[in-house]
């Protein structure tokens, strides 16, 4: 007792159990906004049968979320820092909360498509609200370096719950339960953030006036490149998907530019000069891509090619995050004595290992083969996350780091979008091309036209044919869905590789982190536990 109490002070500033608690409630708001980049992949046939979206709209439905959020998180985290990053986060929880309780009654693609879009508004207040308060909370390097730990794992977590959540609910409710289930989770939220955590805003003409030049211009460049990425990879490229693509880097170039001249920019480019946290921000994205993106091809197999129910396919897709929980806490022994670069290279090199594994999957059920895969891919991508973020804060300056926190949140959420459009679209194409090639003669032509786009279409056409023209008309679809796995898994795989590649010729110098001392890992647990 007497060496805690000299320890806390040296250190004055040592979080107490007010800190640790409210840490607790900021996890919340993290897990909400992750689960709901992956929340819909089991909601996905349901939404397609009650609202009868095309396959670009399903896209959109899926992707908007995370390209609205990409797109304005920096810019929330410049509001936050004028109007105090409490206050955001308590604005951007209302506004999550209604956008989920009007997705839920959603009566056509469209105005889902839109709240989604609101949805996205609402979580780019929370994400960089969260991490800037625990920054402000834990003055003391070891226990903030804990409690980021802590939000990084609120983070994986949310994104890993997602489809478990989304296949729960399904087993008993309809899909706007997907949505409905983050209403409560917000009025608990709006209860404690108030009582348990701490407001902080910077002084009166140290953030400068807000850029709404340099807002726009992050938005509208960001959600440029991804449609016109998304629409050459379904439909090829042409003139508008061009269009678009060359306006996103021009309104990307002007954005950076603007910055450098700029006395309190929104992004620092002198963070870019530091090679290394360039190099792990492009690592942090390649990962969001491979999670991030394939994740919709696992449940939808699960689902309609493996024909499961929703609470069938939940329990199985926790055989993933069981396994990650179980090794994942080696990785911080192993970093104690291998270069970061080597570890993260290990992870991307077992990811492409589960990759592979999913390129042998069939129309038949083979669990094994499914869960090998699935599962080498979540441990290779957590084994990358449980090392990038520490990575990415501690090649930034000390007096850059929020701005650091900031850009990765962007990078990865960004990376998640970008790999469910490429991927999705990749797999899209693929689909599409393998049905044409296959089409079953003896069924009418405006169902197979309508079959085209997706299986979960093709599902929902099939229940107004007779039991033949059904049966036929679903077995080329799952074998062209299951061909389009195939070939995301490859590319999925290749990207992989080539992060691994990249991590080690770029990151290879950086040196292991050594373990903290005996006594003084001692004494923080003590501290944690009894303040």
């Amino acid at each position: 007792m007497v060496r805690g109490m000299t320890h806390a002070t040296q250190t004055p500033h040592l979080a107490g159990r007010r800190e640790w608690i409210g840490l607790a409630v900021l996890v919340l708001p993290l897990l909400l906004v992750a689960m709901d980049m992956t929340v819909l992949y089991f909601a996905i046939p349901a939404i397609s049968a009650a609202l009868a979206p095309s396959g670009t709209e399903q896209l959109w439905i899926i992707d908007m979320y995370g390209f609205v959020l990409a797109g304005l998180l920096i810019t929330m985290g410049n509001i936050g820092d004028r109007i105090g990053r409490r206050t955001l986060l308590i604005i951007g929880s209302v506004i999550f909360g209604l956008a989920s309780v009007a997705a839920a009654f959603a009566t056509d693609p469209t105005t889902l498509i839109i709240e989604r879009a609101i949805q996205g508004i609402g979580g780019a207040t929370l994400m960089p609200s969260t991490l800037a308060l625990v920054r402000n909370m834990f003055h003391d390097q070891k226990q903030r370096r804990s409690a980021i730990a802590v939000w990084s794992a609120g983070l994986s977590a949310g994104a890993a719950l997602g489809p478990i959540v989304s296949g729960l609910l399904l087993n008993w409710f309809s899909w706007g339960s997907v949505f409905l289930i983050n209403a409560p989770v917000i009025v608990l939220l709006l209860i404690l953030v108030p009582a348990l955590v701490p407001e902080y805003r910077l002084p009166k003409g140290q953030a400068g006036r807000f850029d709404f030049a340099s807002a726009l211009l992050s938005l509208t460049g960001v959600l440029s490149i991804i449609w016109g990425l998304k629409e050459t990879a379904v439909n090829g490229l042409s003139t508008l998907p061009a269009l678009a693509l060359v306006a996103g880097l021009a309104l990307g170039y002007v954005f950076v530019k603007r910055q450098k001249s700029l006395p309190h920019p929104m992004i620092d480019p002198q963070l870019f000069r530091n090679r290394d946290f360039g190099a792990s921000m492009t690592v942090s994205i390649a990962c969001s891509f491979c999670l991030i993106g394939f994740g919709v091809f696992t449940t939808q197999y699960m689902m309609e090619v493996l024909r499961m129910s929703p609470f069938e396919a939940a329990l199985w897709t926790m055989a993933s995050p069981v396994a990650v929980t179980l090794v994942v806490p080696f990785v911080t022994i192993v970093a104690r004595t291998v270069r970061p670069a080597y570890i993260i290279a290990t992870g991307f090199l077992i990811a492409a290992l589960g990759f592979l594994v999913m390129t042998q999957l069939g129309v038949e059920r083979s669990m094994v083969t499914l869960m090998g895969g699935a599962i080498g891919i979540g441990l290779g991508i957590a084994i990358i996350l449980t090392c990038i973020t520490d990575l990415v804060v501690a090649a930034a300056p000390a007096e850059r780091a929020g701005a650091a926190s900031a850009l990765l949140e962007t990078g990865q959420e960004l990376g998640g979008a970008l790999g469910i459009a490429l991927l999705g679209s990749v797999g899209a194409a693929v689909y599409g091309s393998y049905f044409t090639a296959h089409t079953p003669r003896n069924v009418p032509a405006q169902a197979v036209e309508a079959s085209n786009q997706t299986l979960a279409t093709a599902s929902t056409v099939a229940h107004t044919l007779p039991q033949a023209q059904a049966d036929s008309l679903l077995a080329v679809a799952r074998e062209a869905f299951t061909s389009s796995l195939h070939y995301s898994a490859v590319a999925g795989g290749i990207v992989a590789v080539g992060a691994a590649v990249f991590t080690i010729a770029l990151l290879r110098r950086i040196k292991p982190t050594p373990p903290a001392a005996k006594d003084d890992n001692k004494t923080e647990v003590f501290e944690a536990v009894t303040a």
